[in-house]
């Protein structure tokens, strides 16, 4: 694995408009690459960053992009804990990604998050056309941010989803954050990836920051995503980003 690549910048609003950038330029590289680019959310305060310079961008091909998500709560489309609806307010309603390439939780199994979490499998697996037995799926983007206890997706510290290596996606009944129940994608679908983009703002996670990016604290769910051959990258802002001393901020340029 590649050292990540760290950004820091004054304020969200300026994580906000390099996010734009950035994903203008990865949208544009791999659609030029292999004809789409796949790309998958994260929920909390992520999406309305992502989105609020990027949803305006005319430059980007959205008809293209194949919309999934590294974690679901096991809720309807509708409801206020889920991050498909999350992601189609901030994001989705705004531009002209076609409905049939957002790949989400299917609702008529919420009541059985094994059953959600192999169904999202397949619907992974067929929309980016990949072999579910040999490799994990290779996505262009993975969007992610961290709880205060390391936590990313749905994986967290202590709890076995964490080591699941054969899965791609996996689930949660006992999840120590409301809902209870969940599916994730694993790490090795993480690892897979040709970029991870970890995004976090608002200065309450430098501590758990500094654990992650410099002190790499596998018992940290987040210190366990290292792309094998794709690229890792932290947005942060100047409170968040405060402590660290190894891996310190660069400048951002694309």
């Amino acid at each position: 694995m590649q050292q990540p690549k760290v950004y820091s910048f004054p304020n969200a609003d300026q994580v906000a408009q390099a996010l734009d950038k950035f994903l203008a330029q990865a949208s544009a590289e791999a659609i030029k690459r292999h004809g789409k680019f796949s790309v998958a959310f994260s929920g909390g305060s992520l999406p309305a960053t992502v989105a609020k310079y990027l949803k305006d961008n005319k430059s980007v091909d959205f008809g293209k992009w194949f919309v999934f998500f590294s974690d679901e709560r096991c809720v309807e489309h509708t409801d206020a804990e889920s991050n498909y609806k999350l992601v189609k307010d901030e994001l989705l309603s705004h531009v002209p990604i076609p409905d049939n390439q957002v790949i989400r939780i299917n609702e008529a199994l919420v009541l059985d998050s094994k059953l959600a979490a192999e169904d999202y499998d397949l619907q992974m697996s067929k929309a980016l056309g990949c072999d579910i037995v040999n490799q994990p799926p290779a996505f262009d983007c993975i969007l992610l941010g961290i709880g205060p206890d390391g936590h990313t997706c749905s994986l967290f510290p202590g709890y076995p989803q964490v080591q699941e290596k054969s899965k791609w996606v996996t689930f949660i009944d006992d999840s120590p954050k409301p809902p209870a129940s969940r599916i994730t994608l694993t790490v090795p679908v993480l690892n897979q990836a040709r970029n991870v983009v970890f995004v976090v703002t608002g200065g309450s996670k430098s501590d758990t920051v500094k654990l992650i990016v410099d002190g790499r604290d596998q018992t940290l769910p987040a210190a366990h995503v290292a792309p094998t051959e794709g690229s890792l990258y932290w947005f942060l802002d100047d409170a968040t980003a405060k402590y660290l001393t190894v891996n310190k901020p660069a400048e951002f340029k694309l």
